[in-house]
């Protein structure tokens, strides 16, 4: 036994090839356990097995065998580096690990297998020392004490081997993170068995808050989020590999049964162990992510479908709502290419000059006058046709178009402010609309005050009007850092579209908002017995007792008019009053209904269309009685004189 182990130490010290080494360690083996087959493989950094040495088994096996991605069902060499732990197998004929390989292992005639992982200094698999016997056992008593020191010998040897590959190995291994980076992820892509529906699934993360740290706290503290992130998400998704592939996005293999059984189960695990602050060169962070993910199976036949289908999920998740998990489907793919086309569309609307705004009144509900009137964004088609924003909305997810696009619509709108007011039209404000794409592309106080300063319109005449997944869907600081900074500068702020997105009446103790816009959803659901009415006359009751004005989107009849001013709403806008028009359109209707102008009457008075424009766009107005709305509460006429500022 000592000759064998300082035979084998020799040829270590002196250089000898790594695959000669392990020839002579097998064939030692063997000598020493009559009976015995032996064999070394070691595992490359995509997690392959590949064969250093078996010179009893036949040639054709270890050419099976070279390549198999280690797992939970890669018979037992390929499980225990995968488990890191040692796998025995009495009987290969009814082991479900040898499922896929066993047939190799009978034209090798042996029955049973013990394979016993090496670990490198840092714990990770590098080897894996494997024992085959023709009959169906495990090593006797005698055996084992071999093993042990054979086990010990392949560890040295591996773990020299590691030293001197350290070069190549760096080139497969992301310096930061410490992970398999991605050339070691394409090359795990390309072996990886595509011969069984639901065998293994990826896992594409995308950290969503490391721009905010690099831009806030710099880019050590960036470096160090992405070293947190890494670790646990490694460690929670063990013994699956987990690749770091670009800057802020990682990749899982996964093949363990019971995560593979719930993927969900697995996305939330990750979510788990992120959500606990970290310090980050002197700053407390927490983690934040959005994942996707795909399976493999028979509408993703091979690995790069099952890549593109996982990239097509994380994508699907980011931009409809950040922080949480899906799971790729068909339609995903078709969802995406409509984007993708609307984002063409409006890139080349906005280089051809076929982005413009029109404009929609905000009125007081008790006199009909106008008091301010929100932009809205719309497009020319080709042939000429108006397309409303809502129809190509999804172009505002991709963060270069949407930058453009508010830059247009603000340089456009202060274009049309400064005609109004040089005009002596009493506009009081405008209402402008961002995406969440204008928060994370530069100040947007910065843009506003370039657009409005040039042409001398003050900031307090703006309302910024943002949704709710834009301002509470989102918990880093950019959103508040920046609101608060247009509001320091006068601007006031709207949050849009109220009710339907992520708020909770709670958020209205906490958000700096000045004004908050009751979604369409409601308005037209204000009937007897809805329980809208209750919803909207609790919210109204709530914003008056916090100082919070309140908007009406969406009114189309005189009953709803009527309802809400008798729920204590002042604003509103809709149908009812005005379709959205041009500019002179709109300075037409300002010129008639606007408050403080003299002589100016109702917007719904007369029921009689706006002027068109020369577009013919439609500023109509609404079917209200020229009598006022009625208060069903008093029964008094509405049209009273007010000092409410909006």
């Amino acid at each position: 036994m000592q000759q064998f182990e300082n035979r084998i130490l020799r040829l270590i010290a002196n250089g000898a090839s790594l695959n000669e080494t392990m020839g002579v360690l097998c064939q030692e083996v063997e000598a020493l356990l009559p009976g015995v087959i032996c064999s070394v493989m070691i595992v490359d950094t995509a997690g392959l097995l590949r064969s250093l040495a078996a010179p009893s088994l036949p040639d054709e096996y270890a050419i099976a065998l070279d390549g198999v991605m280690v797992g939970p069902e890669a018979g037992s060499c390929g499980t225990a580096a995968y488990m890191r732990v040692p796998i025995g197998t009495t009987d290969i004929a009814t082991d479900p690990r040898w499922a896929k390989h066993k047939d190799h292992a009978f034209l090798a005639e042996v029955r049973s297998c013990w394979s016993y992982p090496v670990l490198s200094e840092g714990g990770e698999p590098i080897g894996v020392l494997g024992l085959y016997f023709r009959e169906s056992r495990e090593p006797a008593g005698a055996e084992t004490a071999v093993i042990k020191v054979c086990l010990e010998l392949v560890a040295v040897a591996l773990r020299r081997h590691e030293r001197v590959l350290d070069r190549e190995r760096r080139a497969n291994v992301d310096a930061l993170s410490g992970l398999p980076n991605r050339a070691a992820f394409n090359a795990a892509l390309e072996r990886v068995p595509c011969d069984e529906p639901g065998a293994w699934a990826l896992l594409m993360i995308d950290l969503d808050n490391l721009k905010v740290v690099n831009d806030t706290f710099g880019h050590l503290a960036g470096d160090a989020l992405i070293r947190v992130a890494a670790n646990r998400i490694a460690s929670v998704m063990a013994p699956d590999v987990t690749f770091r592939i670009g800057g802020d996005e990682f990749a899982v293999l996964v093949q363990a049964p019971a995560m593979l059984a719930d993927l969900d189960g697995a996305a939330k695990r990750i979510f788990d162990t992120l959500e606990v602050g970290a310090p980050c060169e002197g700053h407390i962070v927490v983690p934040r992510a959005t994942i996707g993910g795909a399976v493999f199976g028979q509408s993703e036949p091979t690995a790069s479908a099952v890549s593109e289908a996982a990239d097509f999920a994380l994508y699907h998740a980011k931009e409809t709502g950040r922080g949480g998990f899906v799971r790729y489907w068909p339609g995903i793919g078709t969802r995406i290419a409509h984007r993708r086309d609307a984002i063409r569309d409006v890139a080349e609307a906005l280089g051809d000059g076929r982005i413009e705004p029109h404009y929609q009144p905000v009125v007081r509900l008790d006199t009909g006058e106008i008091v301010g009137v929100e932009a809205l964004c719309c497009m020319r088609s080709l042939d000429g046709a108006l397309i409303a924003a809502k129809e190509f909305h999804e172009a505002t997810t991709d963060a270069h178009v949407a930058a453009e696009l508010t830059g247009h619509m603000l340089s456009m709108v202060a274009r049309d402010m400064r005609h109004w007011l040089d005009a002596d039209l009493p506009v009081e404000h405008v209402g402008i609309n961002v995406s969440t794409a204008d928060f994370y592309v530069g100040s947007i106080a910065r843009r506003l005050e370039d657009a409005f300063g040039t042409v001398d319109v003050p900031l307090s005449r703006l309302v910024l009007e943002v949704s709710e997944d834009v301002y509470l869907g989102r918990r880093d600081r950019v959103v508040a850092r920046e609101i608060a900074a247009l509001r320091e500068a006068g601007v006031l702020v709207a949050l849009d579209d109220f009710g339907t997105g992520f708020a909770s009446l709670t958020h209205l103790l906490n958000v700096p908002v000045d004004i908050i816009k009751i979604d369409r959803s409601f308005v037209a659901r204000l009937w007897p017995d809805d329980p809208s009415m209750v919803i909207v006359e609790g919210l109204i009751d709530i914003a008056r007792r916090l100082g919070i004005r309140v908007v009406a989107e969406g009114i189309e009849t005189e009953v709803q008019a009527s309802q809400l001013w008798s729920m204590g709403c002042v604003l509103g806008q809709g149908f009812a009053f005005a379709y959205p028009a041009d500019r002179l359109a709109t300075a037409v209707l300002l010129r008639k209904h606007a408050r403080g102008h003299q002589g100016a009457t109702p917007l719904y008075a007369g029921r009689t269309p706006g002027v068109l424009s020369g577009d013919a766009i439609r500023s109509q107005a609404a079917p209200i009685s020229e009598k006022g709305l009625a208060s069903p509460r008093t029964g008094r006429s509405l049209r009273r004189s007010a000092s409410t500022k909006f």
